[in-house]
């Protein structure tokens, strides 16, 4: 199997998708010592004898800086980041204003609490926020914004602003979803036996329906017939399961993330907010990693024609700084009682000044348009390595959110896991970093920088080319 294609051999000086302030070397990957080298392995001892055997890794990567989509690693390796954060990086690891903007906020306040007091911080993000929430409504809806610090608190403001304005109790979620790990979010979250197993009882009032995978779809079933029986299951679960009347809201994520880079079906995503709107329920659209132009637009709902009422957004929304927020109609938002959001560290002013440089230079790099670019090159290879690797089962996603799902059988679709597992370690010996996703652990999912420079992409798609022929043999 040819692992570099022709196209991926032509570089372009005056390439329309690349981004400011990034140049390519002609190869970017530098290995001095085996990837974990002496340094590395060292510190990988002492996590062993401190942290808790409870945090996993993908590799053995021993950061110690990084810039663009280069990490430097403690023994002086440099490696192409593919993981990118698990989606925080889309403009890449220390972006010089992002970073600029931050050090000049250090000198100015750290912290104060809006609780306490008001930074203008603060509101000129939900501001930004809120005229960035897709809308497709004939006369705009008044939008307000709260901010917190990981996808999971979002995700829990959200459901309490349903809640409290729909005065229900009841929250519909998807097989597959992944929405945190707090009680709540675990509760709503699909994968059992890596995020839930012995942590139970979990938050009660949550309904898990069925979700469309079109990849594994009975055989017999063709995807719009598949589509039909999940769209009958969805409201036949209305009637058997909970009437629409003790529904708070629906949550759903555009593309699965942790669940394996599954798109929602057009025509599905489309049934659920047709059916919320009938019966009052909130629909709460989360973005986590597919917001902040990943999936080839600013966000992937507006791919669908479909308005949430409320938009769960964090990750890439601050360059790695820790925030998130909740984004919807002003009415949902403010039906939420004094104090019955808030928190310590919600919207820093770090953070917040990360984000609105963050935010700026998505827009200024047009980063959803070089998104829905480096699609196209990245399923193009994937495609030559499918023609050739039966392994590869599936490819999947929305823009630069693309996944391959390892089967080790294209007919039974039994998941690789141990596979999976092996192509990232070589992955990352021959200097690329990758992560896992699926509800099998068995798919490799790109979430590359958006700033990447073609070159450094085409560098690091050689490489994962060469890791899936070692991890065959």
């Amino acid at each position: 199997m040819s692992t570099r294609s022709e196209s991926s051999t032509r570089t372009s000086p005056n390439d329309p998708c690349a981004p400011e302030k990034l140049l390519s070397p002609s190869r970017s990957i530098r290995l001095r010592t085996a990837i974990p080298g002496p340094r590395s392995l060292e510190i990988l001892a002492r996590r062993e004898a401190a942290v808790g055997r409870g945090l996993s890794r993908s590799t053995s990567v021993v950061a110690d800086h990084a810039h663009g989509v280069l990490v430097t690693d403690v023994d002086g390796n440099t490696l192409i980041d593919f993981a990118g954060g698990i989606g925080v990086l889309a403009t890449g690891h220390t972006p010089e204003s992002v970073v600029e903007a931050v050090q000049k906020q250090t000198e100015k306040l750290f912290h104060l609490c809006e609780v306490v007091g008001t930074t203008e911080l603060y509101v000129s993000v939900c501001e930004r926020l809120n005229g960035l929430m897709p809308d497709t409504n004939p006369v705009s809806i008044a939008k307000k914004s709260i901010l917190s610090n990981t996808g999971a608190e979002a995700v829990e403001n959200a459901v309490r602003a349903a809640r409290s304005f729909t005065k229900r109790p009841a929250v519909i979620c998807f097989e597959g979803a992944y929405h945190g790990r707090s009680l709540l979010t675990m509760t709503l979250t699909s994968k059992y036996d890596a995020y839930k197993r012995g942590f139970g009882p979990f938050a009660p009032d949550v309904y898990r329906l069925p979700f469309p995978d079109l990849y594994r779809r009975p055989a017999e079933l063709s995807e719009n017939a598949y589509i039909d029986q999940m769209i009958a299951a969805f409201d036949h679960a209305l009637v058997a399961q909970v009437e629409p009347s003790a529904v708070a809201a629906v949550i759903i994520e555009p593309v699965q993330g942790e669940g394996g880079f599954v798109p929602t079906p057009m025509r599905f995503m489309q049934h659920i907010a047709k059916r919320c709107q009938e019966n009052g329920i909130v629909l709460i659209i989360d973005e986590v990693q597919t917001g902040f132009g990943r999936t080839g637009t600013m966000f992937a709902i507006e791919q669908y024609g479909v308005t949430p009422d409320i938009l769960v957004t964090a990750k890439s929304i601050a360059a790695g700084l820790p925030l998130s927020a909740i984004t919807g109609r002003a009415d949902i938002i403010d039906a939420v009682h004094v104090g019955g959001f808030g928190g310590t560290y919600g919207g820093n002013p770090l953070a917040c000044a990360a984000a609105l440089e963050t935010i700026d230079l998505i827009e200024r790099n047009k980063l959803p348009q070089r998104a829905a670019q480096l699609g196209t090159l990245i399923r193009e290879r994937m495609a030559e390595w499918q023609a050739e690797l039966p392994m590869i089962g599936d490819i999947r996603g929305m823009g630069a959110m693309l996944a391959m799902e390892l089967v080790d059988d294209p007919i039974s679709k039994h998941p690789a896991k141990e596979m999976t597992a092996r192509l990232i370690t070589e992955a990352a010996q021959r200097g690329l970093i990758l992560i896992k996703a699926g509800l099998y652990s068995n798919c490799i999912r790109l979430l590359m920088p958006l700033m990447i420079p073609e070159e450094q992409l085409n560098e690091g798609l050689d490489v994962l080319g060469e890791a899936l022929l070692a991890s065959v043999n």
